[in-house]
Parts: C-alpha cells; sequence; structure tokens
C-alpha cells in the first residue's frame, strides 16, 4: 500500500522557494566562475582588472564559502614613478606568476579556484579603504571564507625573491600548486634574428679589415691606452673597490657639511685615496716612458736635460706624496739607508 506526502499549499510553496533559490545561487555562482575565466581569457597576462563595481559582485554579494579565491595587486598609477616603491617591477612579477600558474594548470580543476587581480587606487578607492590599504606596495589573499576585513595580506619578506617569493605564498595559502615560474625571454624572437644579421654584416667587414691591417688592434696607440689603463687599474685598488662596495667618500661625522675623501687607518680605503696614489704611480710610470723612449730621439742635449730634470722633479714629489699618504694612514715608515758594502 502506498503511502502519499500530504503537503499543505504554504509548505509547498515554502519548499518550492528554498529549491529553487538554491537552483539560482548555484547558477549564479556558476556564472560569476565562468565569467571570471572569460575576463581572464581575454587579458594578455591572465590578470583581471576589478574596481568597486566588480569587487561587489564576485566577492561581496557572493555568499561564503565561494567557490574561488582572489590574489590582488592593489595599484596607484600616480606612485609608480617611486622607484623605492618597485610598483611597476612587482606587478610585472605578479604577472609572470599569474601567467605561469595558468599555464601550468590549463588542464586542471586549479584554474577555477584561484583568480590573480589587480586594482587601482584613483578608480576603486572605496575599496581600498574596504580592504583598509594605505600604503603600497600590497598584496591580498581573498579565501573562500574570507571577507575584505579578514583577507590575508602578504607580508614584505614575501616580495624578497620577487615571483618565487609570491608563489611560495600562494601555494603555502591556497594549497595550490602555481608550478615552475616561465619567465619571458630577455629577447624576442625577431630582435634575436636581427642582432644575428646584424653581426654577420659587422663580421664580414671587421675579416675584411683584419685582412688587410686596418683595424684597431693593429694601432699601437691603443695598446698603450690599454696597458696605461691596466696599470691603473691595478696600482689604484680599483678591485678592491668593486669587491668591497666601497664608497668615493665619506660624509663627517662632527660636520655633516663637509666630506672625507682620506680615512686614516689601514682597515678602510676609500675610493678616493684609491685613485689619487693610482694616478700619482700612473704620472711617474709614464714619465720614465716618456724619458726612456721618447725623450732619447729628442737631438738637443739642452733639451733633453732640462726635460729629464723636470721629469725627475715631478717623480720625486709624486713618490714623496705617495710615501706620505701611507705613512699617514698606516703609521709605516719608509726610510733610505746606504748598503753595507758602500762605507768607506
Amino acid at each position: 500500500m502506498a503511502s502519499h506526502l500530504n503537503l499543505s499549499p504554504f509548505t509547498f510553496f515554502t519548499l518550492t522557494t528554498i529549491i529553487f533559490s538554491l537552483f539560482f545561487s548555484t547558477n549564479s555562482t556558476d556564472d560569476r566562475t565562468t565569467e571570471l575565466l572569460s575576463l581572464q581569457s581575454r587579458s594578455t597576462s591572465g590578470i583581471i582588472h576589478l574596481n568597486d563595481q566588480s569587487i561587489a559582485r564576485y566577492i561581496t554579494s557572493v555568499k561564503t564559502p565561494r567557490p574561488y579565491s582572489f590574489l590582488i595587486f592593489f595599484d596607484a598609477a600616480q606612485l609608480r614613478d617611486k622607484s623605492e616603491l618597485r610598483l611597476t617591477e612587482l606587478h610585472k612579477e605578479f604577472s609572470i606568476v599569474a601567467s605561469s600558474f595558468i599555464t601550468n594548470n590549463a588542464n586542471h580543476s586549479s584554474l577555477t579556484k584561484l583568480f590573480f587581480c589587480d586594482i587601482e587606487f584613483k578608480e576603486s578607492q572605496l575599496t581600498f579603504s574596504q580592504f583598509g590599504v594605505n600604503a603600497l606596495p600590497h598584496i591580498r589573499l581573498v579565501s573562500p571564507n574570507h571577507g575584505l576585513k579578514d583577507s590575508e595580506h602578504m607580508d614584505q619578506g614575501d616580495y624578497s625573491r620577487l615571483a618565487e617569493s609570491m608563489a611560495e605564498f600562494v601555494e603555502a595559502k591556497t594549497k595550490l600548486t602555481v608550478g615552475t615560474i616561465h619567465r619571458p625571454p630577455l629577447l624576442s624572437r625577431n630582435k634575436i634574428i636581427l642582432i644575428v644579421v646584424g653581426f654577420l654584416i659587422w663580421l664580414s667587414y671587421f675579416v675584411k679589415k683584419l685582412l688587410t691591417g686596418e683595424t684597431l688592434l693593429h694601432d699601437p696607440r691603443v695598446w698603450l691606452a690599454g696597458s696605461v689603463f691596466v696599470y691603473f687599474f691595478s696600482v689604484s685598488g680599483a678591485m678592491h673597490n668593486i669587491i668591497r662596495k666601497m664608497p668615493m667618500f665619506l660624509v663627517d661625522r662632527n660636520d655633516p657639511s663637509k666630506l672625507v675623501f682620506f680615512y686614516q687607518g689601514s682597515g678602510m680605503q676609500l675610493g678616493a685615496e684609491g685613485f689619487t696614489v693610482g694616478f700619482l704611480y700612473t704620472l711617474v710610470g709614464l714619465l720614465l716612458a716618456f724619458m726612456s723612449h721618447g725623450l732619447v730621439k729628442v737631438k738637443s742635449v739642452k733639451v733633453q736635460r732640462v726635460v729629464m730634470i723636470f721629469a725627475l722633479l715631478v717623480c720625486f714629489l709624486a713618490v714623496k706624496q705617495v710615501v706620505f699618504l701611507d705613512n699617514w694612514k698606516t703609521g709605516y715608515g719608509i726610510h733610505g739607508y746606504w748598503p753595507s758594502n758602500w762605507n768607506f
């Protein structure tokens, strides 16, 4: 004997309303996901641009838990020229993470669970206020169960390795896999072809000049200038300055309006004092080279003597200054002596 449920008209209407609301609610959520996928596909970087209206449509008006999460990059066009904020660089790295996530999860359900978005201050000041964002750079993760206020923001340490750090933050907070970071090549295919063609044209021209002996490599003045540069680079401590990243000068602690170019003490060498000593050494070397290779070709003995005396005087003063600076800086002295077999 079959039994039947006798439903009153009011109960039937209530159940019907609930069923229809659940049905349309599910369809509404699916529609929003479809819309987000469409917006994502139309973006070259995979980043969806949001504003106050889209925030309301996809976040605040959707009941939790939502079927998707948002990673939002907060931007401000008027602050992009401030190099200390690095907004342009960070946004580029953010787009690399977005495109890598989309590429690595193209055939996976994870693609519909996380969307990368950006929002601009002038267009969406209300949203900035609702999120409580008052300083940039700022990246915030809105999880399925989170509202605007309780969403998680990315710490400054998560920017340290740029795209890689951002990917680690996403994986730690969402349990989704970003995958390999795909960075765009430094040069496009067309640029590489243009460079190769230009190099081949230059190479043919260079080989022709090389065979006829008309290149810079055949000019002794180039080798002379190169040898002088290498000598100056060696004796001026330039390599030390590069490795240790030494400054050219310091600001005087007692008087900030003064600059310190020479630091007394053997523990540190400034760039200016290294270049000064290197210039004095190079000056002496050039004068000695001139006397031994150029002055000997002068026919006038009187001119030779005058120039030689002047050059030796300059060399003496330069070496004396180097010795004085070394003694002032390190405390070590240099003294002349007579060999014992010269004693009479």
